[in-house]
């Protein structure tokens, strides 16, 4: 039901409780109009027509009176309940127990039913944010210990007096390596809570996207050529609005992205076009590709698919996130088409500059 169609209701239930307390003014004073003349001749006394009226309407008033009062007290003391249960739940809810549900008799609309619903809703908002928290918490956990015990394993081989020095060597570059990662971890939790915040500075200006993307793959030429991989690219010639910084850093974290999930002599591509108000940014590689259960879950989080669920993949779960609020945070979209083993397409949309 709607905001209209709740409000037309009330109406009408106002309407029809102001016609009840009046049908029932009106009986109490009918029947004690219609009583009063019976009990004066029961008890032998004849008084003129008006004391009988006047009479009457009073004894029709006081006990229109009593009813209302009983009513009344029965209403009061059953708000009194309904605010207990709601005080004990706020109680409930500040000690951080937010499995509370409040039930309440009253027609949906009144002022009561609602806050009882809205404490309801505020609980299980609660509820599913602590839920988030906790998983956060322990995804955080999880990427830190990992990077953390390499660390504190090859410190440890390395106190040995007799190691190779090559195998010293070794050892240190791992634990460089891990250091990196967590730097990295660091820098990207600090990043997605800064761009989640709604506080990141945000600069747009107008400025050419596909030179932008030029230099992007420029950007990303050593790790092609390392991997023996080729880049094709078509670019039209497109002006964008946004923050140029932030827009960078999702066109490198899908390039490398692609880069670092497609096999050894495998090809990726850029393709940038404008549509009817808006622009397309696709990015294509022939890589391992991300199954259909994964696809959903992509931009959460530390998620990572499967196939990349180790150390060599080197990520920590967060660039896609931060990609997908980047985008969104410029009023566009992020779309993927993938298939095991066959390649993925991410495509970003973004709305177009008006000539």
């Amino acid at each position: 039901m709607n905001r209209h169609e709740n409000k037309a209701l009330n109406m009408l239930l106002h309407t029809l409780g102001f016609f009840g307390i009046l049908g029932l003014l009106f009986l109490c004073w009918s029947g004690f109009f219609y009583l009063t003349p019976f009990l004066y001749k029961g008890m032998g006394y004849h008084p003129s027509s008006l004391l009988v009226y006047l009479t009457g309407s009073v004894l029709g008033l006081l006990f229109f009176g009593v009813i209302a009062h009983l009513f009344g007290r029965k209403q009061r003391r059953s708000g009194m309940n309904i605010f207990n249960l709601m005080n004990d739940a706020v109680k409930q809810i500040a000690q951080g127990d937010f499995s509370v549900s409040i039930r309440t008799e009253m027609r949906k609309g009144h002022v009561i039913a609602d806050l009882a619903d809205n404490i309801n809703v505020m609980a299980k908002e609660l509820q599913s944010l602590e839920m988030m928290r906790q998983e956060f918490i322990s995804n955080v956990s999880h990427e830190i210990q990992s990077p953390l015990t390499s660390i504190r394993g090859f410190a440890k081989v390395l106190q040995n007096d007799k190691l190779e020095p090559e195998d010293r060597k070794h050892y240190l570059y791992i634990i460089e390596k891990e250091s990196k990662r967590l730097s990295k971890l660091s820098d990207n939790l600090l990043k997605l809570t800064s761009l989640e915040s709604d506080r990141h500075p945000v600069e747009k200006v107008d400025y050419e996207l596909d030179v932008q993307l030029k230099h992007a793959i420029l950007s990303c030429e050593p790790s092609l050529v390392d991997k023996g991989m080729e880049l094709q690219h078509s670019l039209e010639k497109v002006n964008v609005t946004g923050d140029q910084d932030l827009l960078n850093q999702v066109w490198l974290n899908l390039l490398y992205n692609s880069i670092k999930f497609t096999p050894r002599g495998g090809m990726i591509r850029l393709i940038l076009k404008r549509r009817e108000g808006e622009i397309s940014v696709s990015v294509q590689d022939n890589g391992i590709g991300i199954s259909e259960k994964d696809q959903i879950h992509i931009f959460e989080r530390f998620f990572k698919s499967d196939k990349s669920r180790n150390r060599a993949s080197e990520g920590s779960g967060l660039g896609l996130s931060i990609v997908k609020k980047i985008v969104e945070m410029h009023e566009g979209r992020i779309e993927i088409e993938s298939e095991p083993q066959k390649g993925t397409i991410f495509t970003v949309y973004l709305p177009a500059l008006v000539e």
